[in-house]
C-alpha cells in the first residue's frame, strides 16, 4: 500500500511536468533571457518567497552566485529571505508585509530583476515586494500556480509569469524547481556555450 502511494507520487509529478512543459516553455525562456540581459548589463537578481519557496529562492541564488553545473564567475543574485536580522528588524518596525519590499527599495535599481516564488500568489509580503520592484523600474519574474492568485493579477505587461497549472503546493513547487534549473542551465548555455561532454 505504501509503496503504491509512493509510486503514485512519482507518476503524478511526472504527469504534471509533461502537461506543463508546453505551456511553460515560452515563459521560462523569456525569464532566462531577462536574467541574462540583467546580469550582462551589470544588474542583479533579487529573489524572495515564503516558507518552502523562500528555501527555493535561497537555493537558486546560491546556484547563480556559486555554480550550477559548471564553473563560471559568480552572478549577482541575492535571496531576500536569507538575512534573519534584516527580516526581524523590518518586521519589528510594525509592518511585516514590508519585509521584502523594504529590501527591494534599498537594494534594487532600474534594470535589476525581482524573482518571486509563490505557489498560491496571495502573500502580502510578496505583493508589496512586486509593488516596490515596479516603483524601482525593475522587471518581475513571478513563479506561481493555481491560476496565479493576486500576485498574477499584480504583474505588469513587461513582467514574466510562470504559472504552474495545478492546485497542490507540493506539485507546484516541484515544477518551480525544474523551471528554475532550466533558467540556470539556459543562462550558463548563453554565457559559456555548449558543454563539452568528451
Amino acid at each position: 500500500m505504501l509503496e503504491q502511494r509512493i509510486q503514485q507520487q512519482f507518476f503524478d509529478s511526472a504527469d504534471l511536468k509533461y502537461q506543463a512543459a508546453e505551456a511553460l516553455t515560452r515563459p521560462i525562456a523569456d525569464a532566462a533571457q531577462a536574467v541574462l540581459g540583467c546580469i550582462t548589463a551589470g544588474g542583479k537578481l533579487l529573489l524572495c518567497g515564503t516558507g518552502a519557496s523562500a528555501a527555493q529562492a535561497q537555493h537558486v541564488a546560491a546556484q547563480f552566485m556559486g555554480r550550477f553545473e559548471r564553473e563560471r564567475p559568480g552572478l549577482a543574485a541575492l535571496a531576500l529571505s536569507a538575512d534573519s536580522a534584516v527580516l526581524t528588524s523590518v518586521a519589528d518596525e510594525g509592518d511585516y508585509a514590508q519585509i521584502f519590499a523594504k529590501q527591494v527599495r534599498a537594494l534594487g535599481n532600474p534594470g535589476d530583476l525581482l524573482l518571486v516564488l509563490s505557489h498560491q500568489g496571495g502573500s502580502p509580503t510578496l505583493l508589496t515586494a512586486v509593488d516596490a520592484a515596479h516603483e524601482q523600474d525593475m522587471t518581475v519574474i513571478a513563479f506561481t500556480g493555481n491560476g496565479g492568485g493576486l500576485l498574477g493579477a499584480r504583474l505588469a505587461e513587461t513582467d514574466v509569469h510562470i504559472c504552474v497549472p495545478h492546485e497542490r503546493a507540493v506539485r507546484i513547487q516541484e515544477v518551480h524547481s525544474l523551471a528554475l534549473h532550466c533558467i540556470c542551465d539556459a543562462v550558463d548555455l548563453q554565457l559559456l556555450g555548449e558543454q563539452d561532454n568528451a
